[in-house]
């Protein structure tokens, strides 16, 4: 670790992660006008946020920054690919890692990694099917779209919120702080698919104030104390490649699991490569 990475990232540790990003939460959802301009102005000029993507682009018309934050794009601007076996982005955003899950390891960054038993909330039953699987990590930028959408047609199963820290999920913090996404707090969504069982992580961080599905709304704040669950067996949720799956209020990071020998990444999809929503980053092999 640099000097540099050090400052970044040491201080996190005694930061009260919750306490801030309610506060966060606070001044996101004011509608007083001199906040949430001041805000919006401030996003775009320093992350060049493209507002010409924006289905609204009239800042005075958001009611809050997390109305802006959370902003829907221009109908067809992100067409979801329509080839056989396509795996679609989830998000647009910059893949973090891609690759294997090695004896049920994810790479994280810089010989760190964690496991998917922990990821998914310490349960080695529900970890079992990703074994020896791949997974995909993309990490969500301020000036990102913040709605996620669904990579492939599924029907949700269970979805589990594991609490945890808030640390931030850039780069720097992605290769400097151990286990990071099995530290933060996160939502997890199990489907089943053509493919067998996906998991579809939407990890928190620092300032992300909320987490929300489209079938649940506001799953985080508050934070419990403990792993929730909630089964959908006995209501079935059918979700298809495309539709939208949930939103980060302010953004973070989601990764996505599937299964031995069923699916294949798209050749050179690297750390840091962009993506966009619904473009296709691998296809399904069964």
């Amino acid at each position: 670790m640099t000097f540099k990475e050090a400052l970044a990232t040491l201080p996190q540790y005694i930061l009260p992660h919750h306490f801030l990003s309610r506060m966060m939460r606070k001044l996101s959802r004011s509608e007083n006008t001199f906040i949430k301009t001041l805000f919006i102005k401030q996003i775009i000029n320093y992350y060049g946020v493209n507002m010409a993507e924006s289905s609204e682009q009239d800042i005075t018309a958001f009611k809050s920054f997390n109305h802006f934050f959370t902003r829907a794009l221009k109908p067809g601007l992100r067409p979801i690919s329509t080839e056989a076996n396509a795996i679609a982005s989830p998000a647009d955003g910059a893949i973090s890692q891609a690759g294997a899950i090695t004896d049920g390891n994810i790479f994280q960054a810089k010989g760190k990694s964690f496991t998917a038993v922990d990821l998914l909330g310490g349960s080695a039953e529900r970890a079992a099917p990703f074994n020896n699987g791949v997974f995909s990590t993309i990490y969500l930028a301020p000036k990102d779209y913040h709605r996620m959408h669904m990579p492939l047609t599924g029907t949700l199963r269970e979805m589990i919120h594991v609490p945890g820290r808030l640390f931030s999920v850039n780069t720097v913090t992605a290769n400097n702080v151990p286990g990071l996404f099995a530290r933060n707090e996160r939502v997890v969504a199990i489907f089943d698919t053509a493919a067998g069982p996906m998991a579809l992580v939407m990890v928190g961080a620092i300032f992300v104030c909320s987490i929300e599905t489209v079938w649940h709304g506001e799953v985080t704040p508050p934070s419990a104390s403990s792993v929730q669950t909630w089964q959908y067996n006995d209501k079935p949720i059918i979700l298809n490649i495309g539709e939208e799956l949930g939103r980060f209020n302010m953004g973070s990071t989601i990764i996505m699991l599937l299964g031995k020998d069923v699916a294949q990444w798209r050749e050179g999809l690297n750390a840091g490569q962009s993506v966009k929503l619904g473009e296709k980053i691998g296809w399904l092999t069964v």
